[in-house]
């Protein structure tokens, strides 16, 4: 990932046969699949991968139970043969989940679950133990012949509230079913765009970098980091900047030959609450239930806290979302819904994200009717100009079936044959995976002398990949950073190999520090010293990286500089406890 050797590359060969425009999880699944297949392909992306809509998801990797309801049975198929996919490919980050449905009635929705199935109202409503019945007895048939995880079952109320104490005691059973979520999907990006890069010089990708049409086919290539521009001359054009597509096309396009509007999305808010009592109540399970409105929620523990979420609103402007005031407000009164007895203190918060679904566009007044599914339009080229191939819709547990279909539409229009199968190729930290993971660790540990602890944390955070990271830190002096378990010699790691720019890409996507609520004030002052040291920055320029930094965690994620502060003091407090009990 050396950016100035890429630049002087495209500087002395400007013409790529393919330009994919976005470094979301479906960018850079077409970026992998078009590499691999030996295509000379360049991927432009205007923030830091994986920063949008990929970096803004449940964390579940499922095949959409809810959606059985539209009527979407080959989505809900493919996106069942793509989480067991991506349990056996990438299981480092990929792991089944537990998920029990509290069921408040029996017969209800069932009247209306076949009329919305039949398109003819878009109200929605509680789904009683029937219906409920139904739609896990439809996923089990679909998983039936892989079998990766148990069938479903029920329970009556007794043994439910037996179990879960702090349910609703309005409720009349539950059900319990498996399906999958996703520790690190940032990293997954990374990985993928490793793996593409793999195949050879003729896979190049740039983050901060965009690109704007300037006639006769050429494009002009802005890179946002160095602030240079030079031409490329793309033979096709893949848009896949999701909930970007129609702002992107209008720099692809003039305005006269611009398309109509395809993207309509909606926005998607989460809460990361450190409620111990509330995470093991929950006891590794996932409760996926319905707020009194009909909206599905979801409440999971998650590294070592609670990811609770989420809504669902439409949105214009994709680059301005966040979790606002009354959405942190609903989210809080749907959990107090399923889970009275349970108050969460405003500091126990300690982080929020948003994200935009890339829908496709629709009218519908019911947002949760609008299609799943995923599908690819090609726009010829106008004025000279290659056609544009958009990537339309999806959801982050089909990106590997959905980078393949736009790669094979590319593939047929350059005159070109796949030739690798990535349906069963493992990457990154998933490849040669241990089934003693044990052992693999001692191992690691016996050969570059890192502790076996040690050890165990990087196989966690990488998978086997963490064979790379280990022999990087053992190969010089290291010592612990500030409070979040990470040491010098390993974001050192990070910032040389993964295209680090800025802090935000280190402390919210290269690592869990942010998200996980385990970021302090001097955790981040310690690694922004270390990028400095790395990119060369003079003192000015590392202030103004902090207060950019500092803004982000702010705005988009609820998170203000007194609260990193004061868990400095939290921190420090809880090692001398340590330490005298010690």
């Amino acid at each position: 990932m050396n950016r100035l050797e890429t630049m002087d590359g495209l500087r002395q060969s400007p013409k790529v046969d393919v330009c994919v425009l976005g470094g979301g999880i479906n960018g850079l699944s077409v970026f992998r699949e078009l590499a691999l297949q030996g295509a000379n392909v360049l991927l432009v992306e205007q923030g830091d991968y994986c920063s949008g809509a990929s970096a803004a998801l449940s964390r579940m990797v499922h095949g959409g139970l809810r959606y059985l309801e539209n009527g979407e049975f080959n989505l809900v198929q493919e996106s069942l043969v793509e989480r067991d996919r991506l349990l056996r490919n990438a299981p480092h980050y990929v792991a089944p989940l537990r998920t029990t449905i509290p069921v408040f009635d029996v017969f209800s929705g069932l009247a209306n679950g076949i009329v919305r199935f039949l398109g003819l109202t878009r109200r929605p409503s509680r789904r009683g133990a029937v219906a409920i019945k139904t739609g896990l007895a439809i996923y089990d048939f679909l998983t039936r012949k892989r079998a990766l995880m148990p069938r479903h079952q029920f329970r009556g109320r007794r043994a439910t509230l037996a179990k879960w104490p702090a349910l609703n005691p309005g409720i009349r059973s539950s059900a319990t079913y498996y399906d999958a979520w996703v520790s690190h999907p940032e990293r997954i990006g990374i990985e993928l765009l490793r793996d593409g890069l793999s195949a050879g010089p003729n896979a190049r990708a740039l983050n901060y970098a965009t690109i704007e049409q300037t006639g006769a086919g050429d494009f002009l290539l802005r890179d946002g980091i160095a602030g240079e521009t030079f031409r490329i001359q793309p033979t096709l054009v893949v848009n896949a900047t999701g909930g970007w597509i129609d702002i992107a096309n209008g720099s692809l396009f003039t305005e006269s030959a611009r398309p109509a509007a395809l993207m309509g999305g909606t926005k998607g808010s989460h809460l990361i609450i450190d409620n111990p009592a509330l995470r093991d109540m929950l006891d590794g399970h996932m409760i996926y239930y319905e707020n009194e409105d009909g909206r599905i929620c979801i409440l999971f523990p998650y590294l070592g806290k609670v990811l609770v979420g989420s809504t669902d609103i439409r949105v214009d402007d994709p680059g301005i979302v966040r979790c606002e005031t009354d959405e942190r407000d609903y989210i809080l009164q749907s959990l107090a819904f399923v889970l009275p007895g349970i108050r969460i203190r405003p500091e126990e918060i300690v982080f929020q994200f948003a994200g935009v679904r890339p829908l496709p566009a629709s009218k519908d007044s019911f947002t949760g009717r609008i299609p799943r599914d995923h599908f690819c339009t090609v726009i010829e080229g106008h004025d000279s100009g290659p056609p544009v191939l958009c990537m339309i819709g999806g959801k982050w547990t089909t990106f590997r079936s959905f980078g393949e279909l736009a790669a094979d539409m590319v593939l047929e229009r350059l005159g070109r044959h796949r030739r690798v199968d990535t349906a069963e190729r493992a990457f990154g930290g998933g490849r040669a995976f241990p089934k003693d993971g044990g052992g693999w660790v001692r191992d690691l540990a016996a050969s570059t002398g890192i502790s076996i602890d040690r050890a165990a944390i990087l196989f966690e955070r990488y998978g086997t990949d963490a064979e790379d990271v280990a022999g990087f830190i053992a190969a010089g002096p290291d010592h612990p950073l500030p409070h979040a378990g990470y040491s010098l010699r390993e974001v050192q790691y990070l910032i040389g190999a993964e295209a680090v720019e800025h802090l935000d890409d280190l402390l919210l996507r290269r690592t869990t520090i942010a998200i996980s609520g385990e970021l302090s004030l001097d955790m981040a002052d310690a690694v922004l010293d270390l990028l400095a040291v790395e990119r060369g920055w003079s003192a000015e320029r590392a202030a103004e990286e902090r207060i950019r930094f500092l803004t982000i965690m702010r705005e988009r994620h609820g998170v203000a500089e007194a609260s990193l502060s004061a868990r400095n003091e939290r921190r420090s407090e809880l090692c001398e406890t340590t330490a005298r009990s010690g």
